[in-house]
């Protein structure tokens, strides 16, 4: 049994959704345009929200900036996403044991990741096993949360 779950903002039950999972702390540009691209491929698009804890200890204890309830509110009012849940559970578990165990009540289709994720590998062998298609997508040069939150400290 995982030590992730998946608490659902909105449900979506099909199989065959694309997959994809992050922190989408501020959203942006960047963010809506690597959405529109997963769901440009055809498949419904299923996002899953790092929650706090996972967050902080991944990034530190001033992020995320929006709590995960409301990160993923703003996920589900894009017209491209079908379905938004929360994942929770121990910052540790990213291996693809872990995503497997999340994501195979959901039956995916392909689990979509930007290029440079460190957890693409767990990803990968994590679609792998799941049969799912495993596509990489290139990052919006320029467009991240850190750097948005790095730009605002500075005078």
């Amino acid at each position: 049994m995982s030590s992730l779950e998946a608490v659902w903002v909105q449900p979506y039950d099909r199989p065959g959704a694309a997959v994809v999972t992050g922190v989408f702390d501020i959203l942006h540009v960047g963010h809506v345009r690597y959405l529109g691209a997963v769901a440009d491929r055809g498949r419904p698009l299923v996002v899953g929200v790092e929650d706090d804890p996972r967050v902080r200890a991944w990034k530190g204890p001033t992020r995320p900036l929006n709590p995960s309830a409301e990160r993923a509110e703003v996920l589900a009012a894009l017209r491209f996403v079908t379905g938004v849940f929360i994942v929770t559970g121990p910052p540790e578990a990213h291996g693809p044991e872990d995503y497997i165990d999340l994501l195979a009540p959901m039956h995916p289709g392909a689990l979509a990741h930007t290029a440079g994720d460190p957890h693409a590998g767990a990803r990968a062998a994590a679609a792998a096993i799941l049969g799912a298609e495993c596509w990489e997508m290139n990052a919006i040069p320029g467009r991240s949360t850190t750097r948005i939150v790095n730009a605002a400290g500075k005078p």
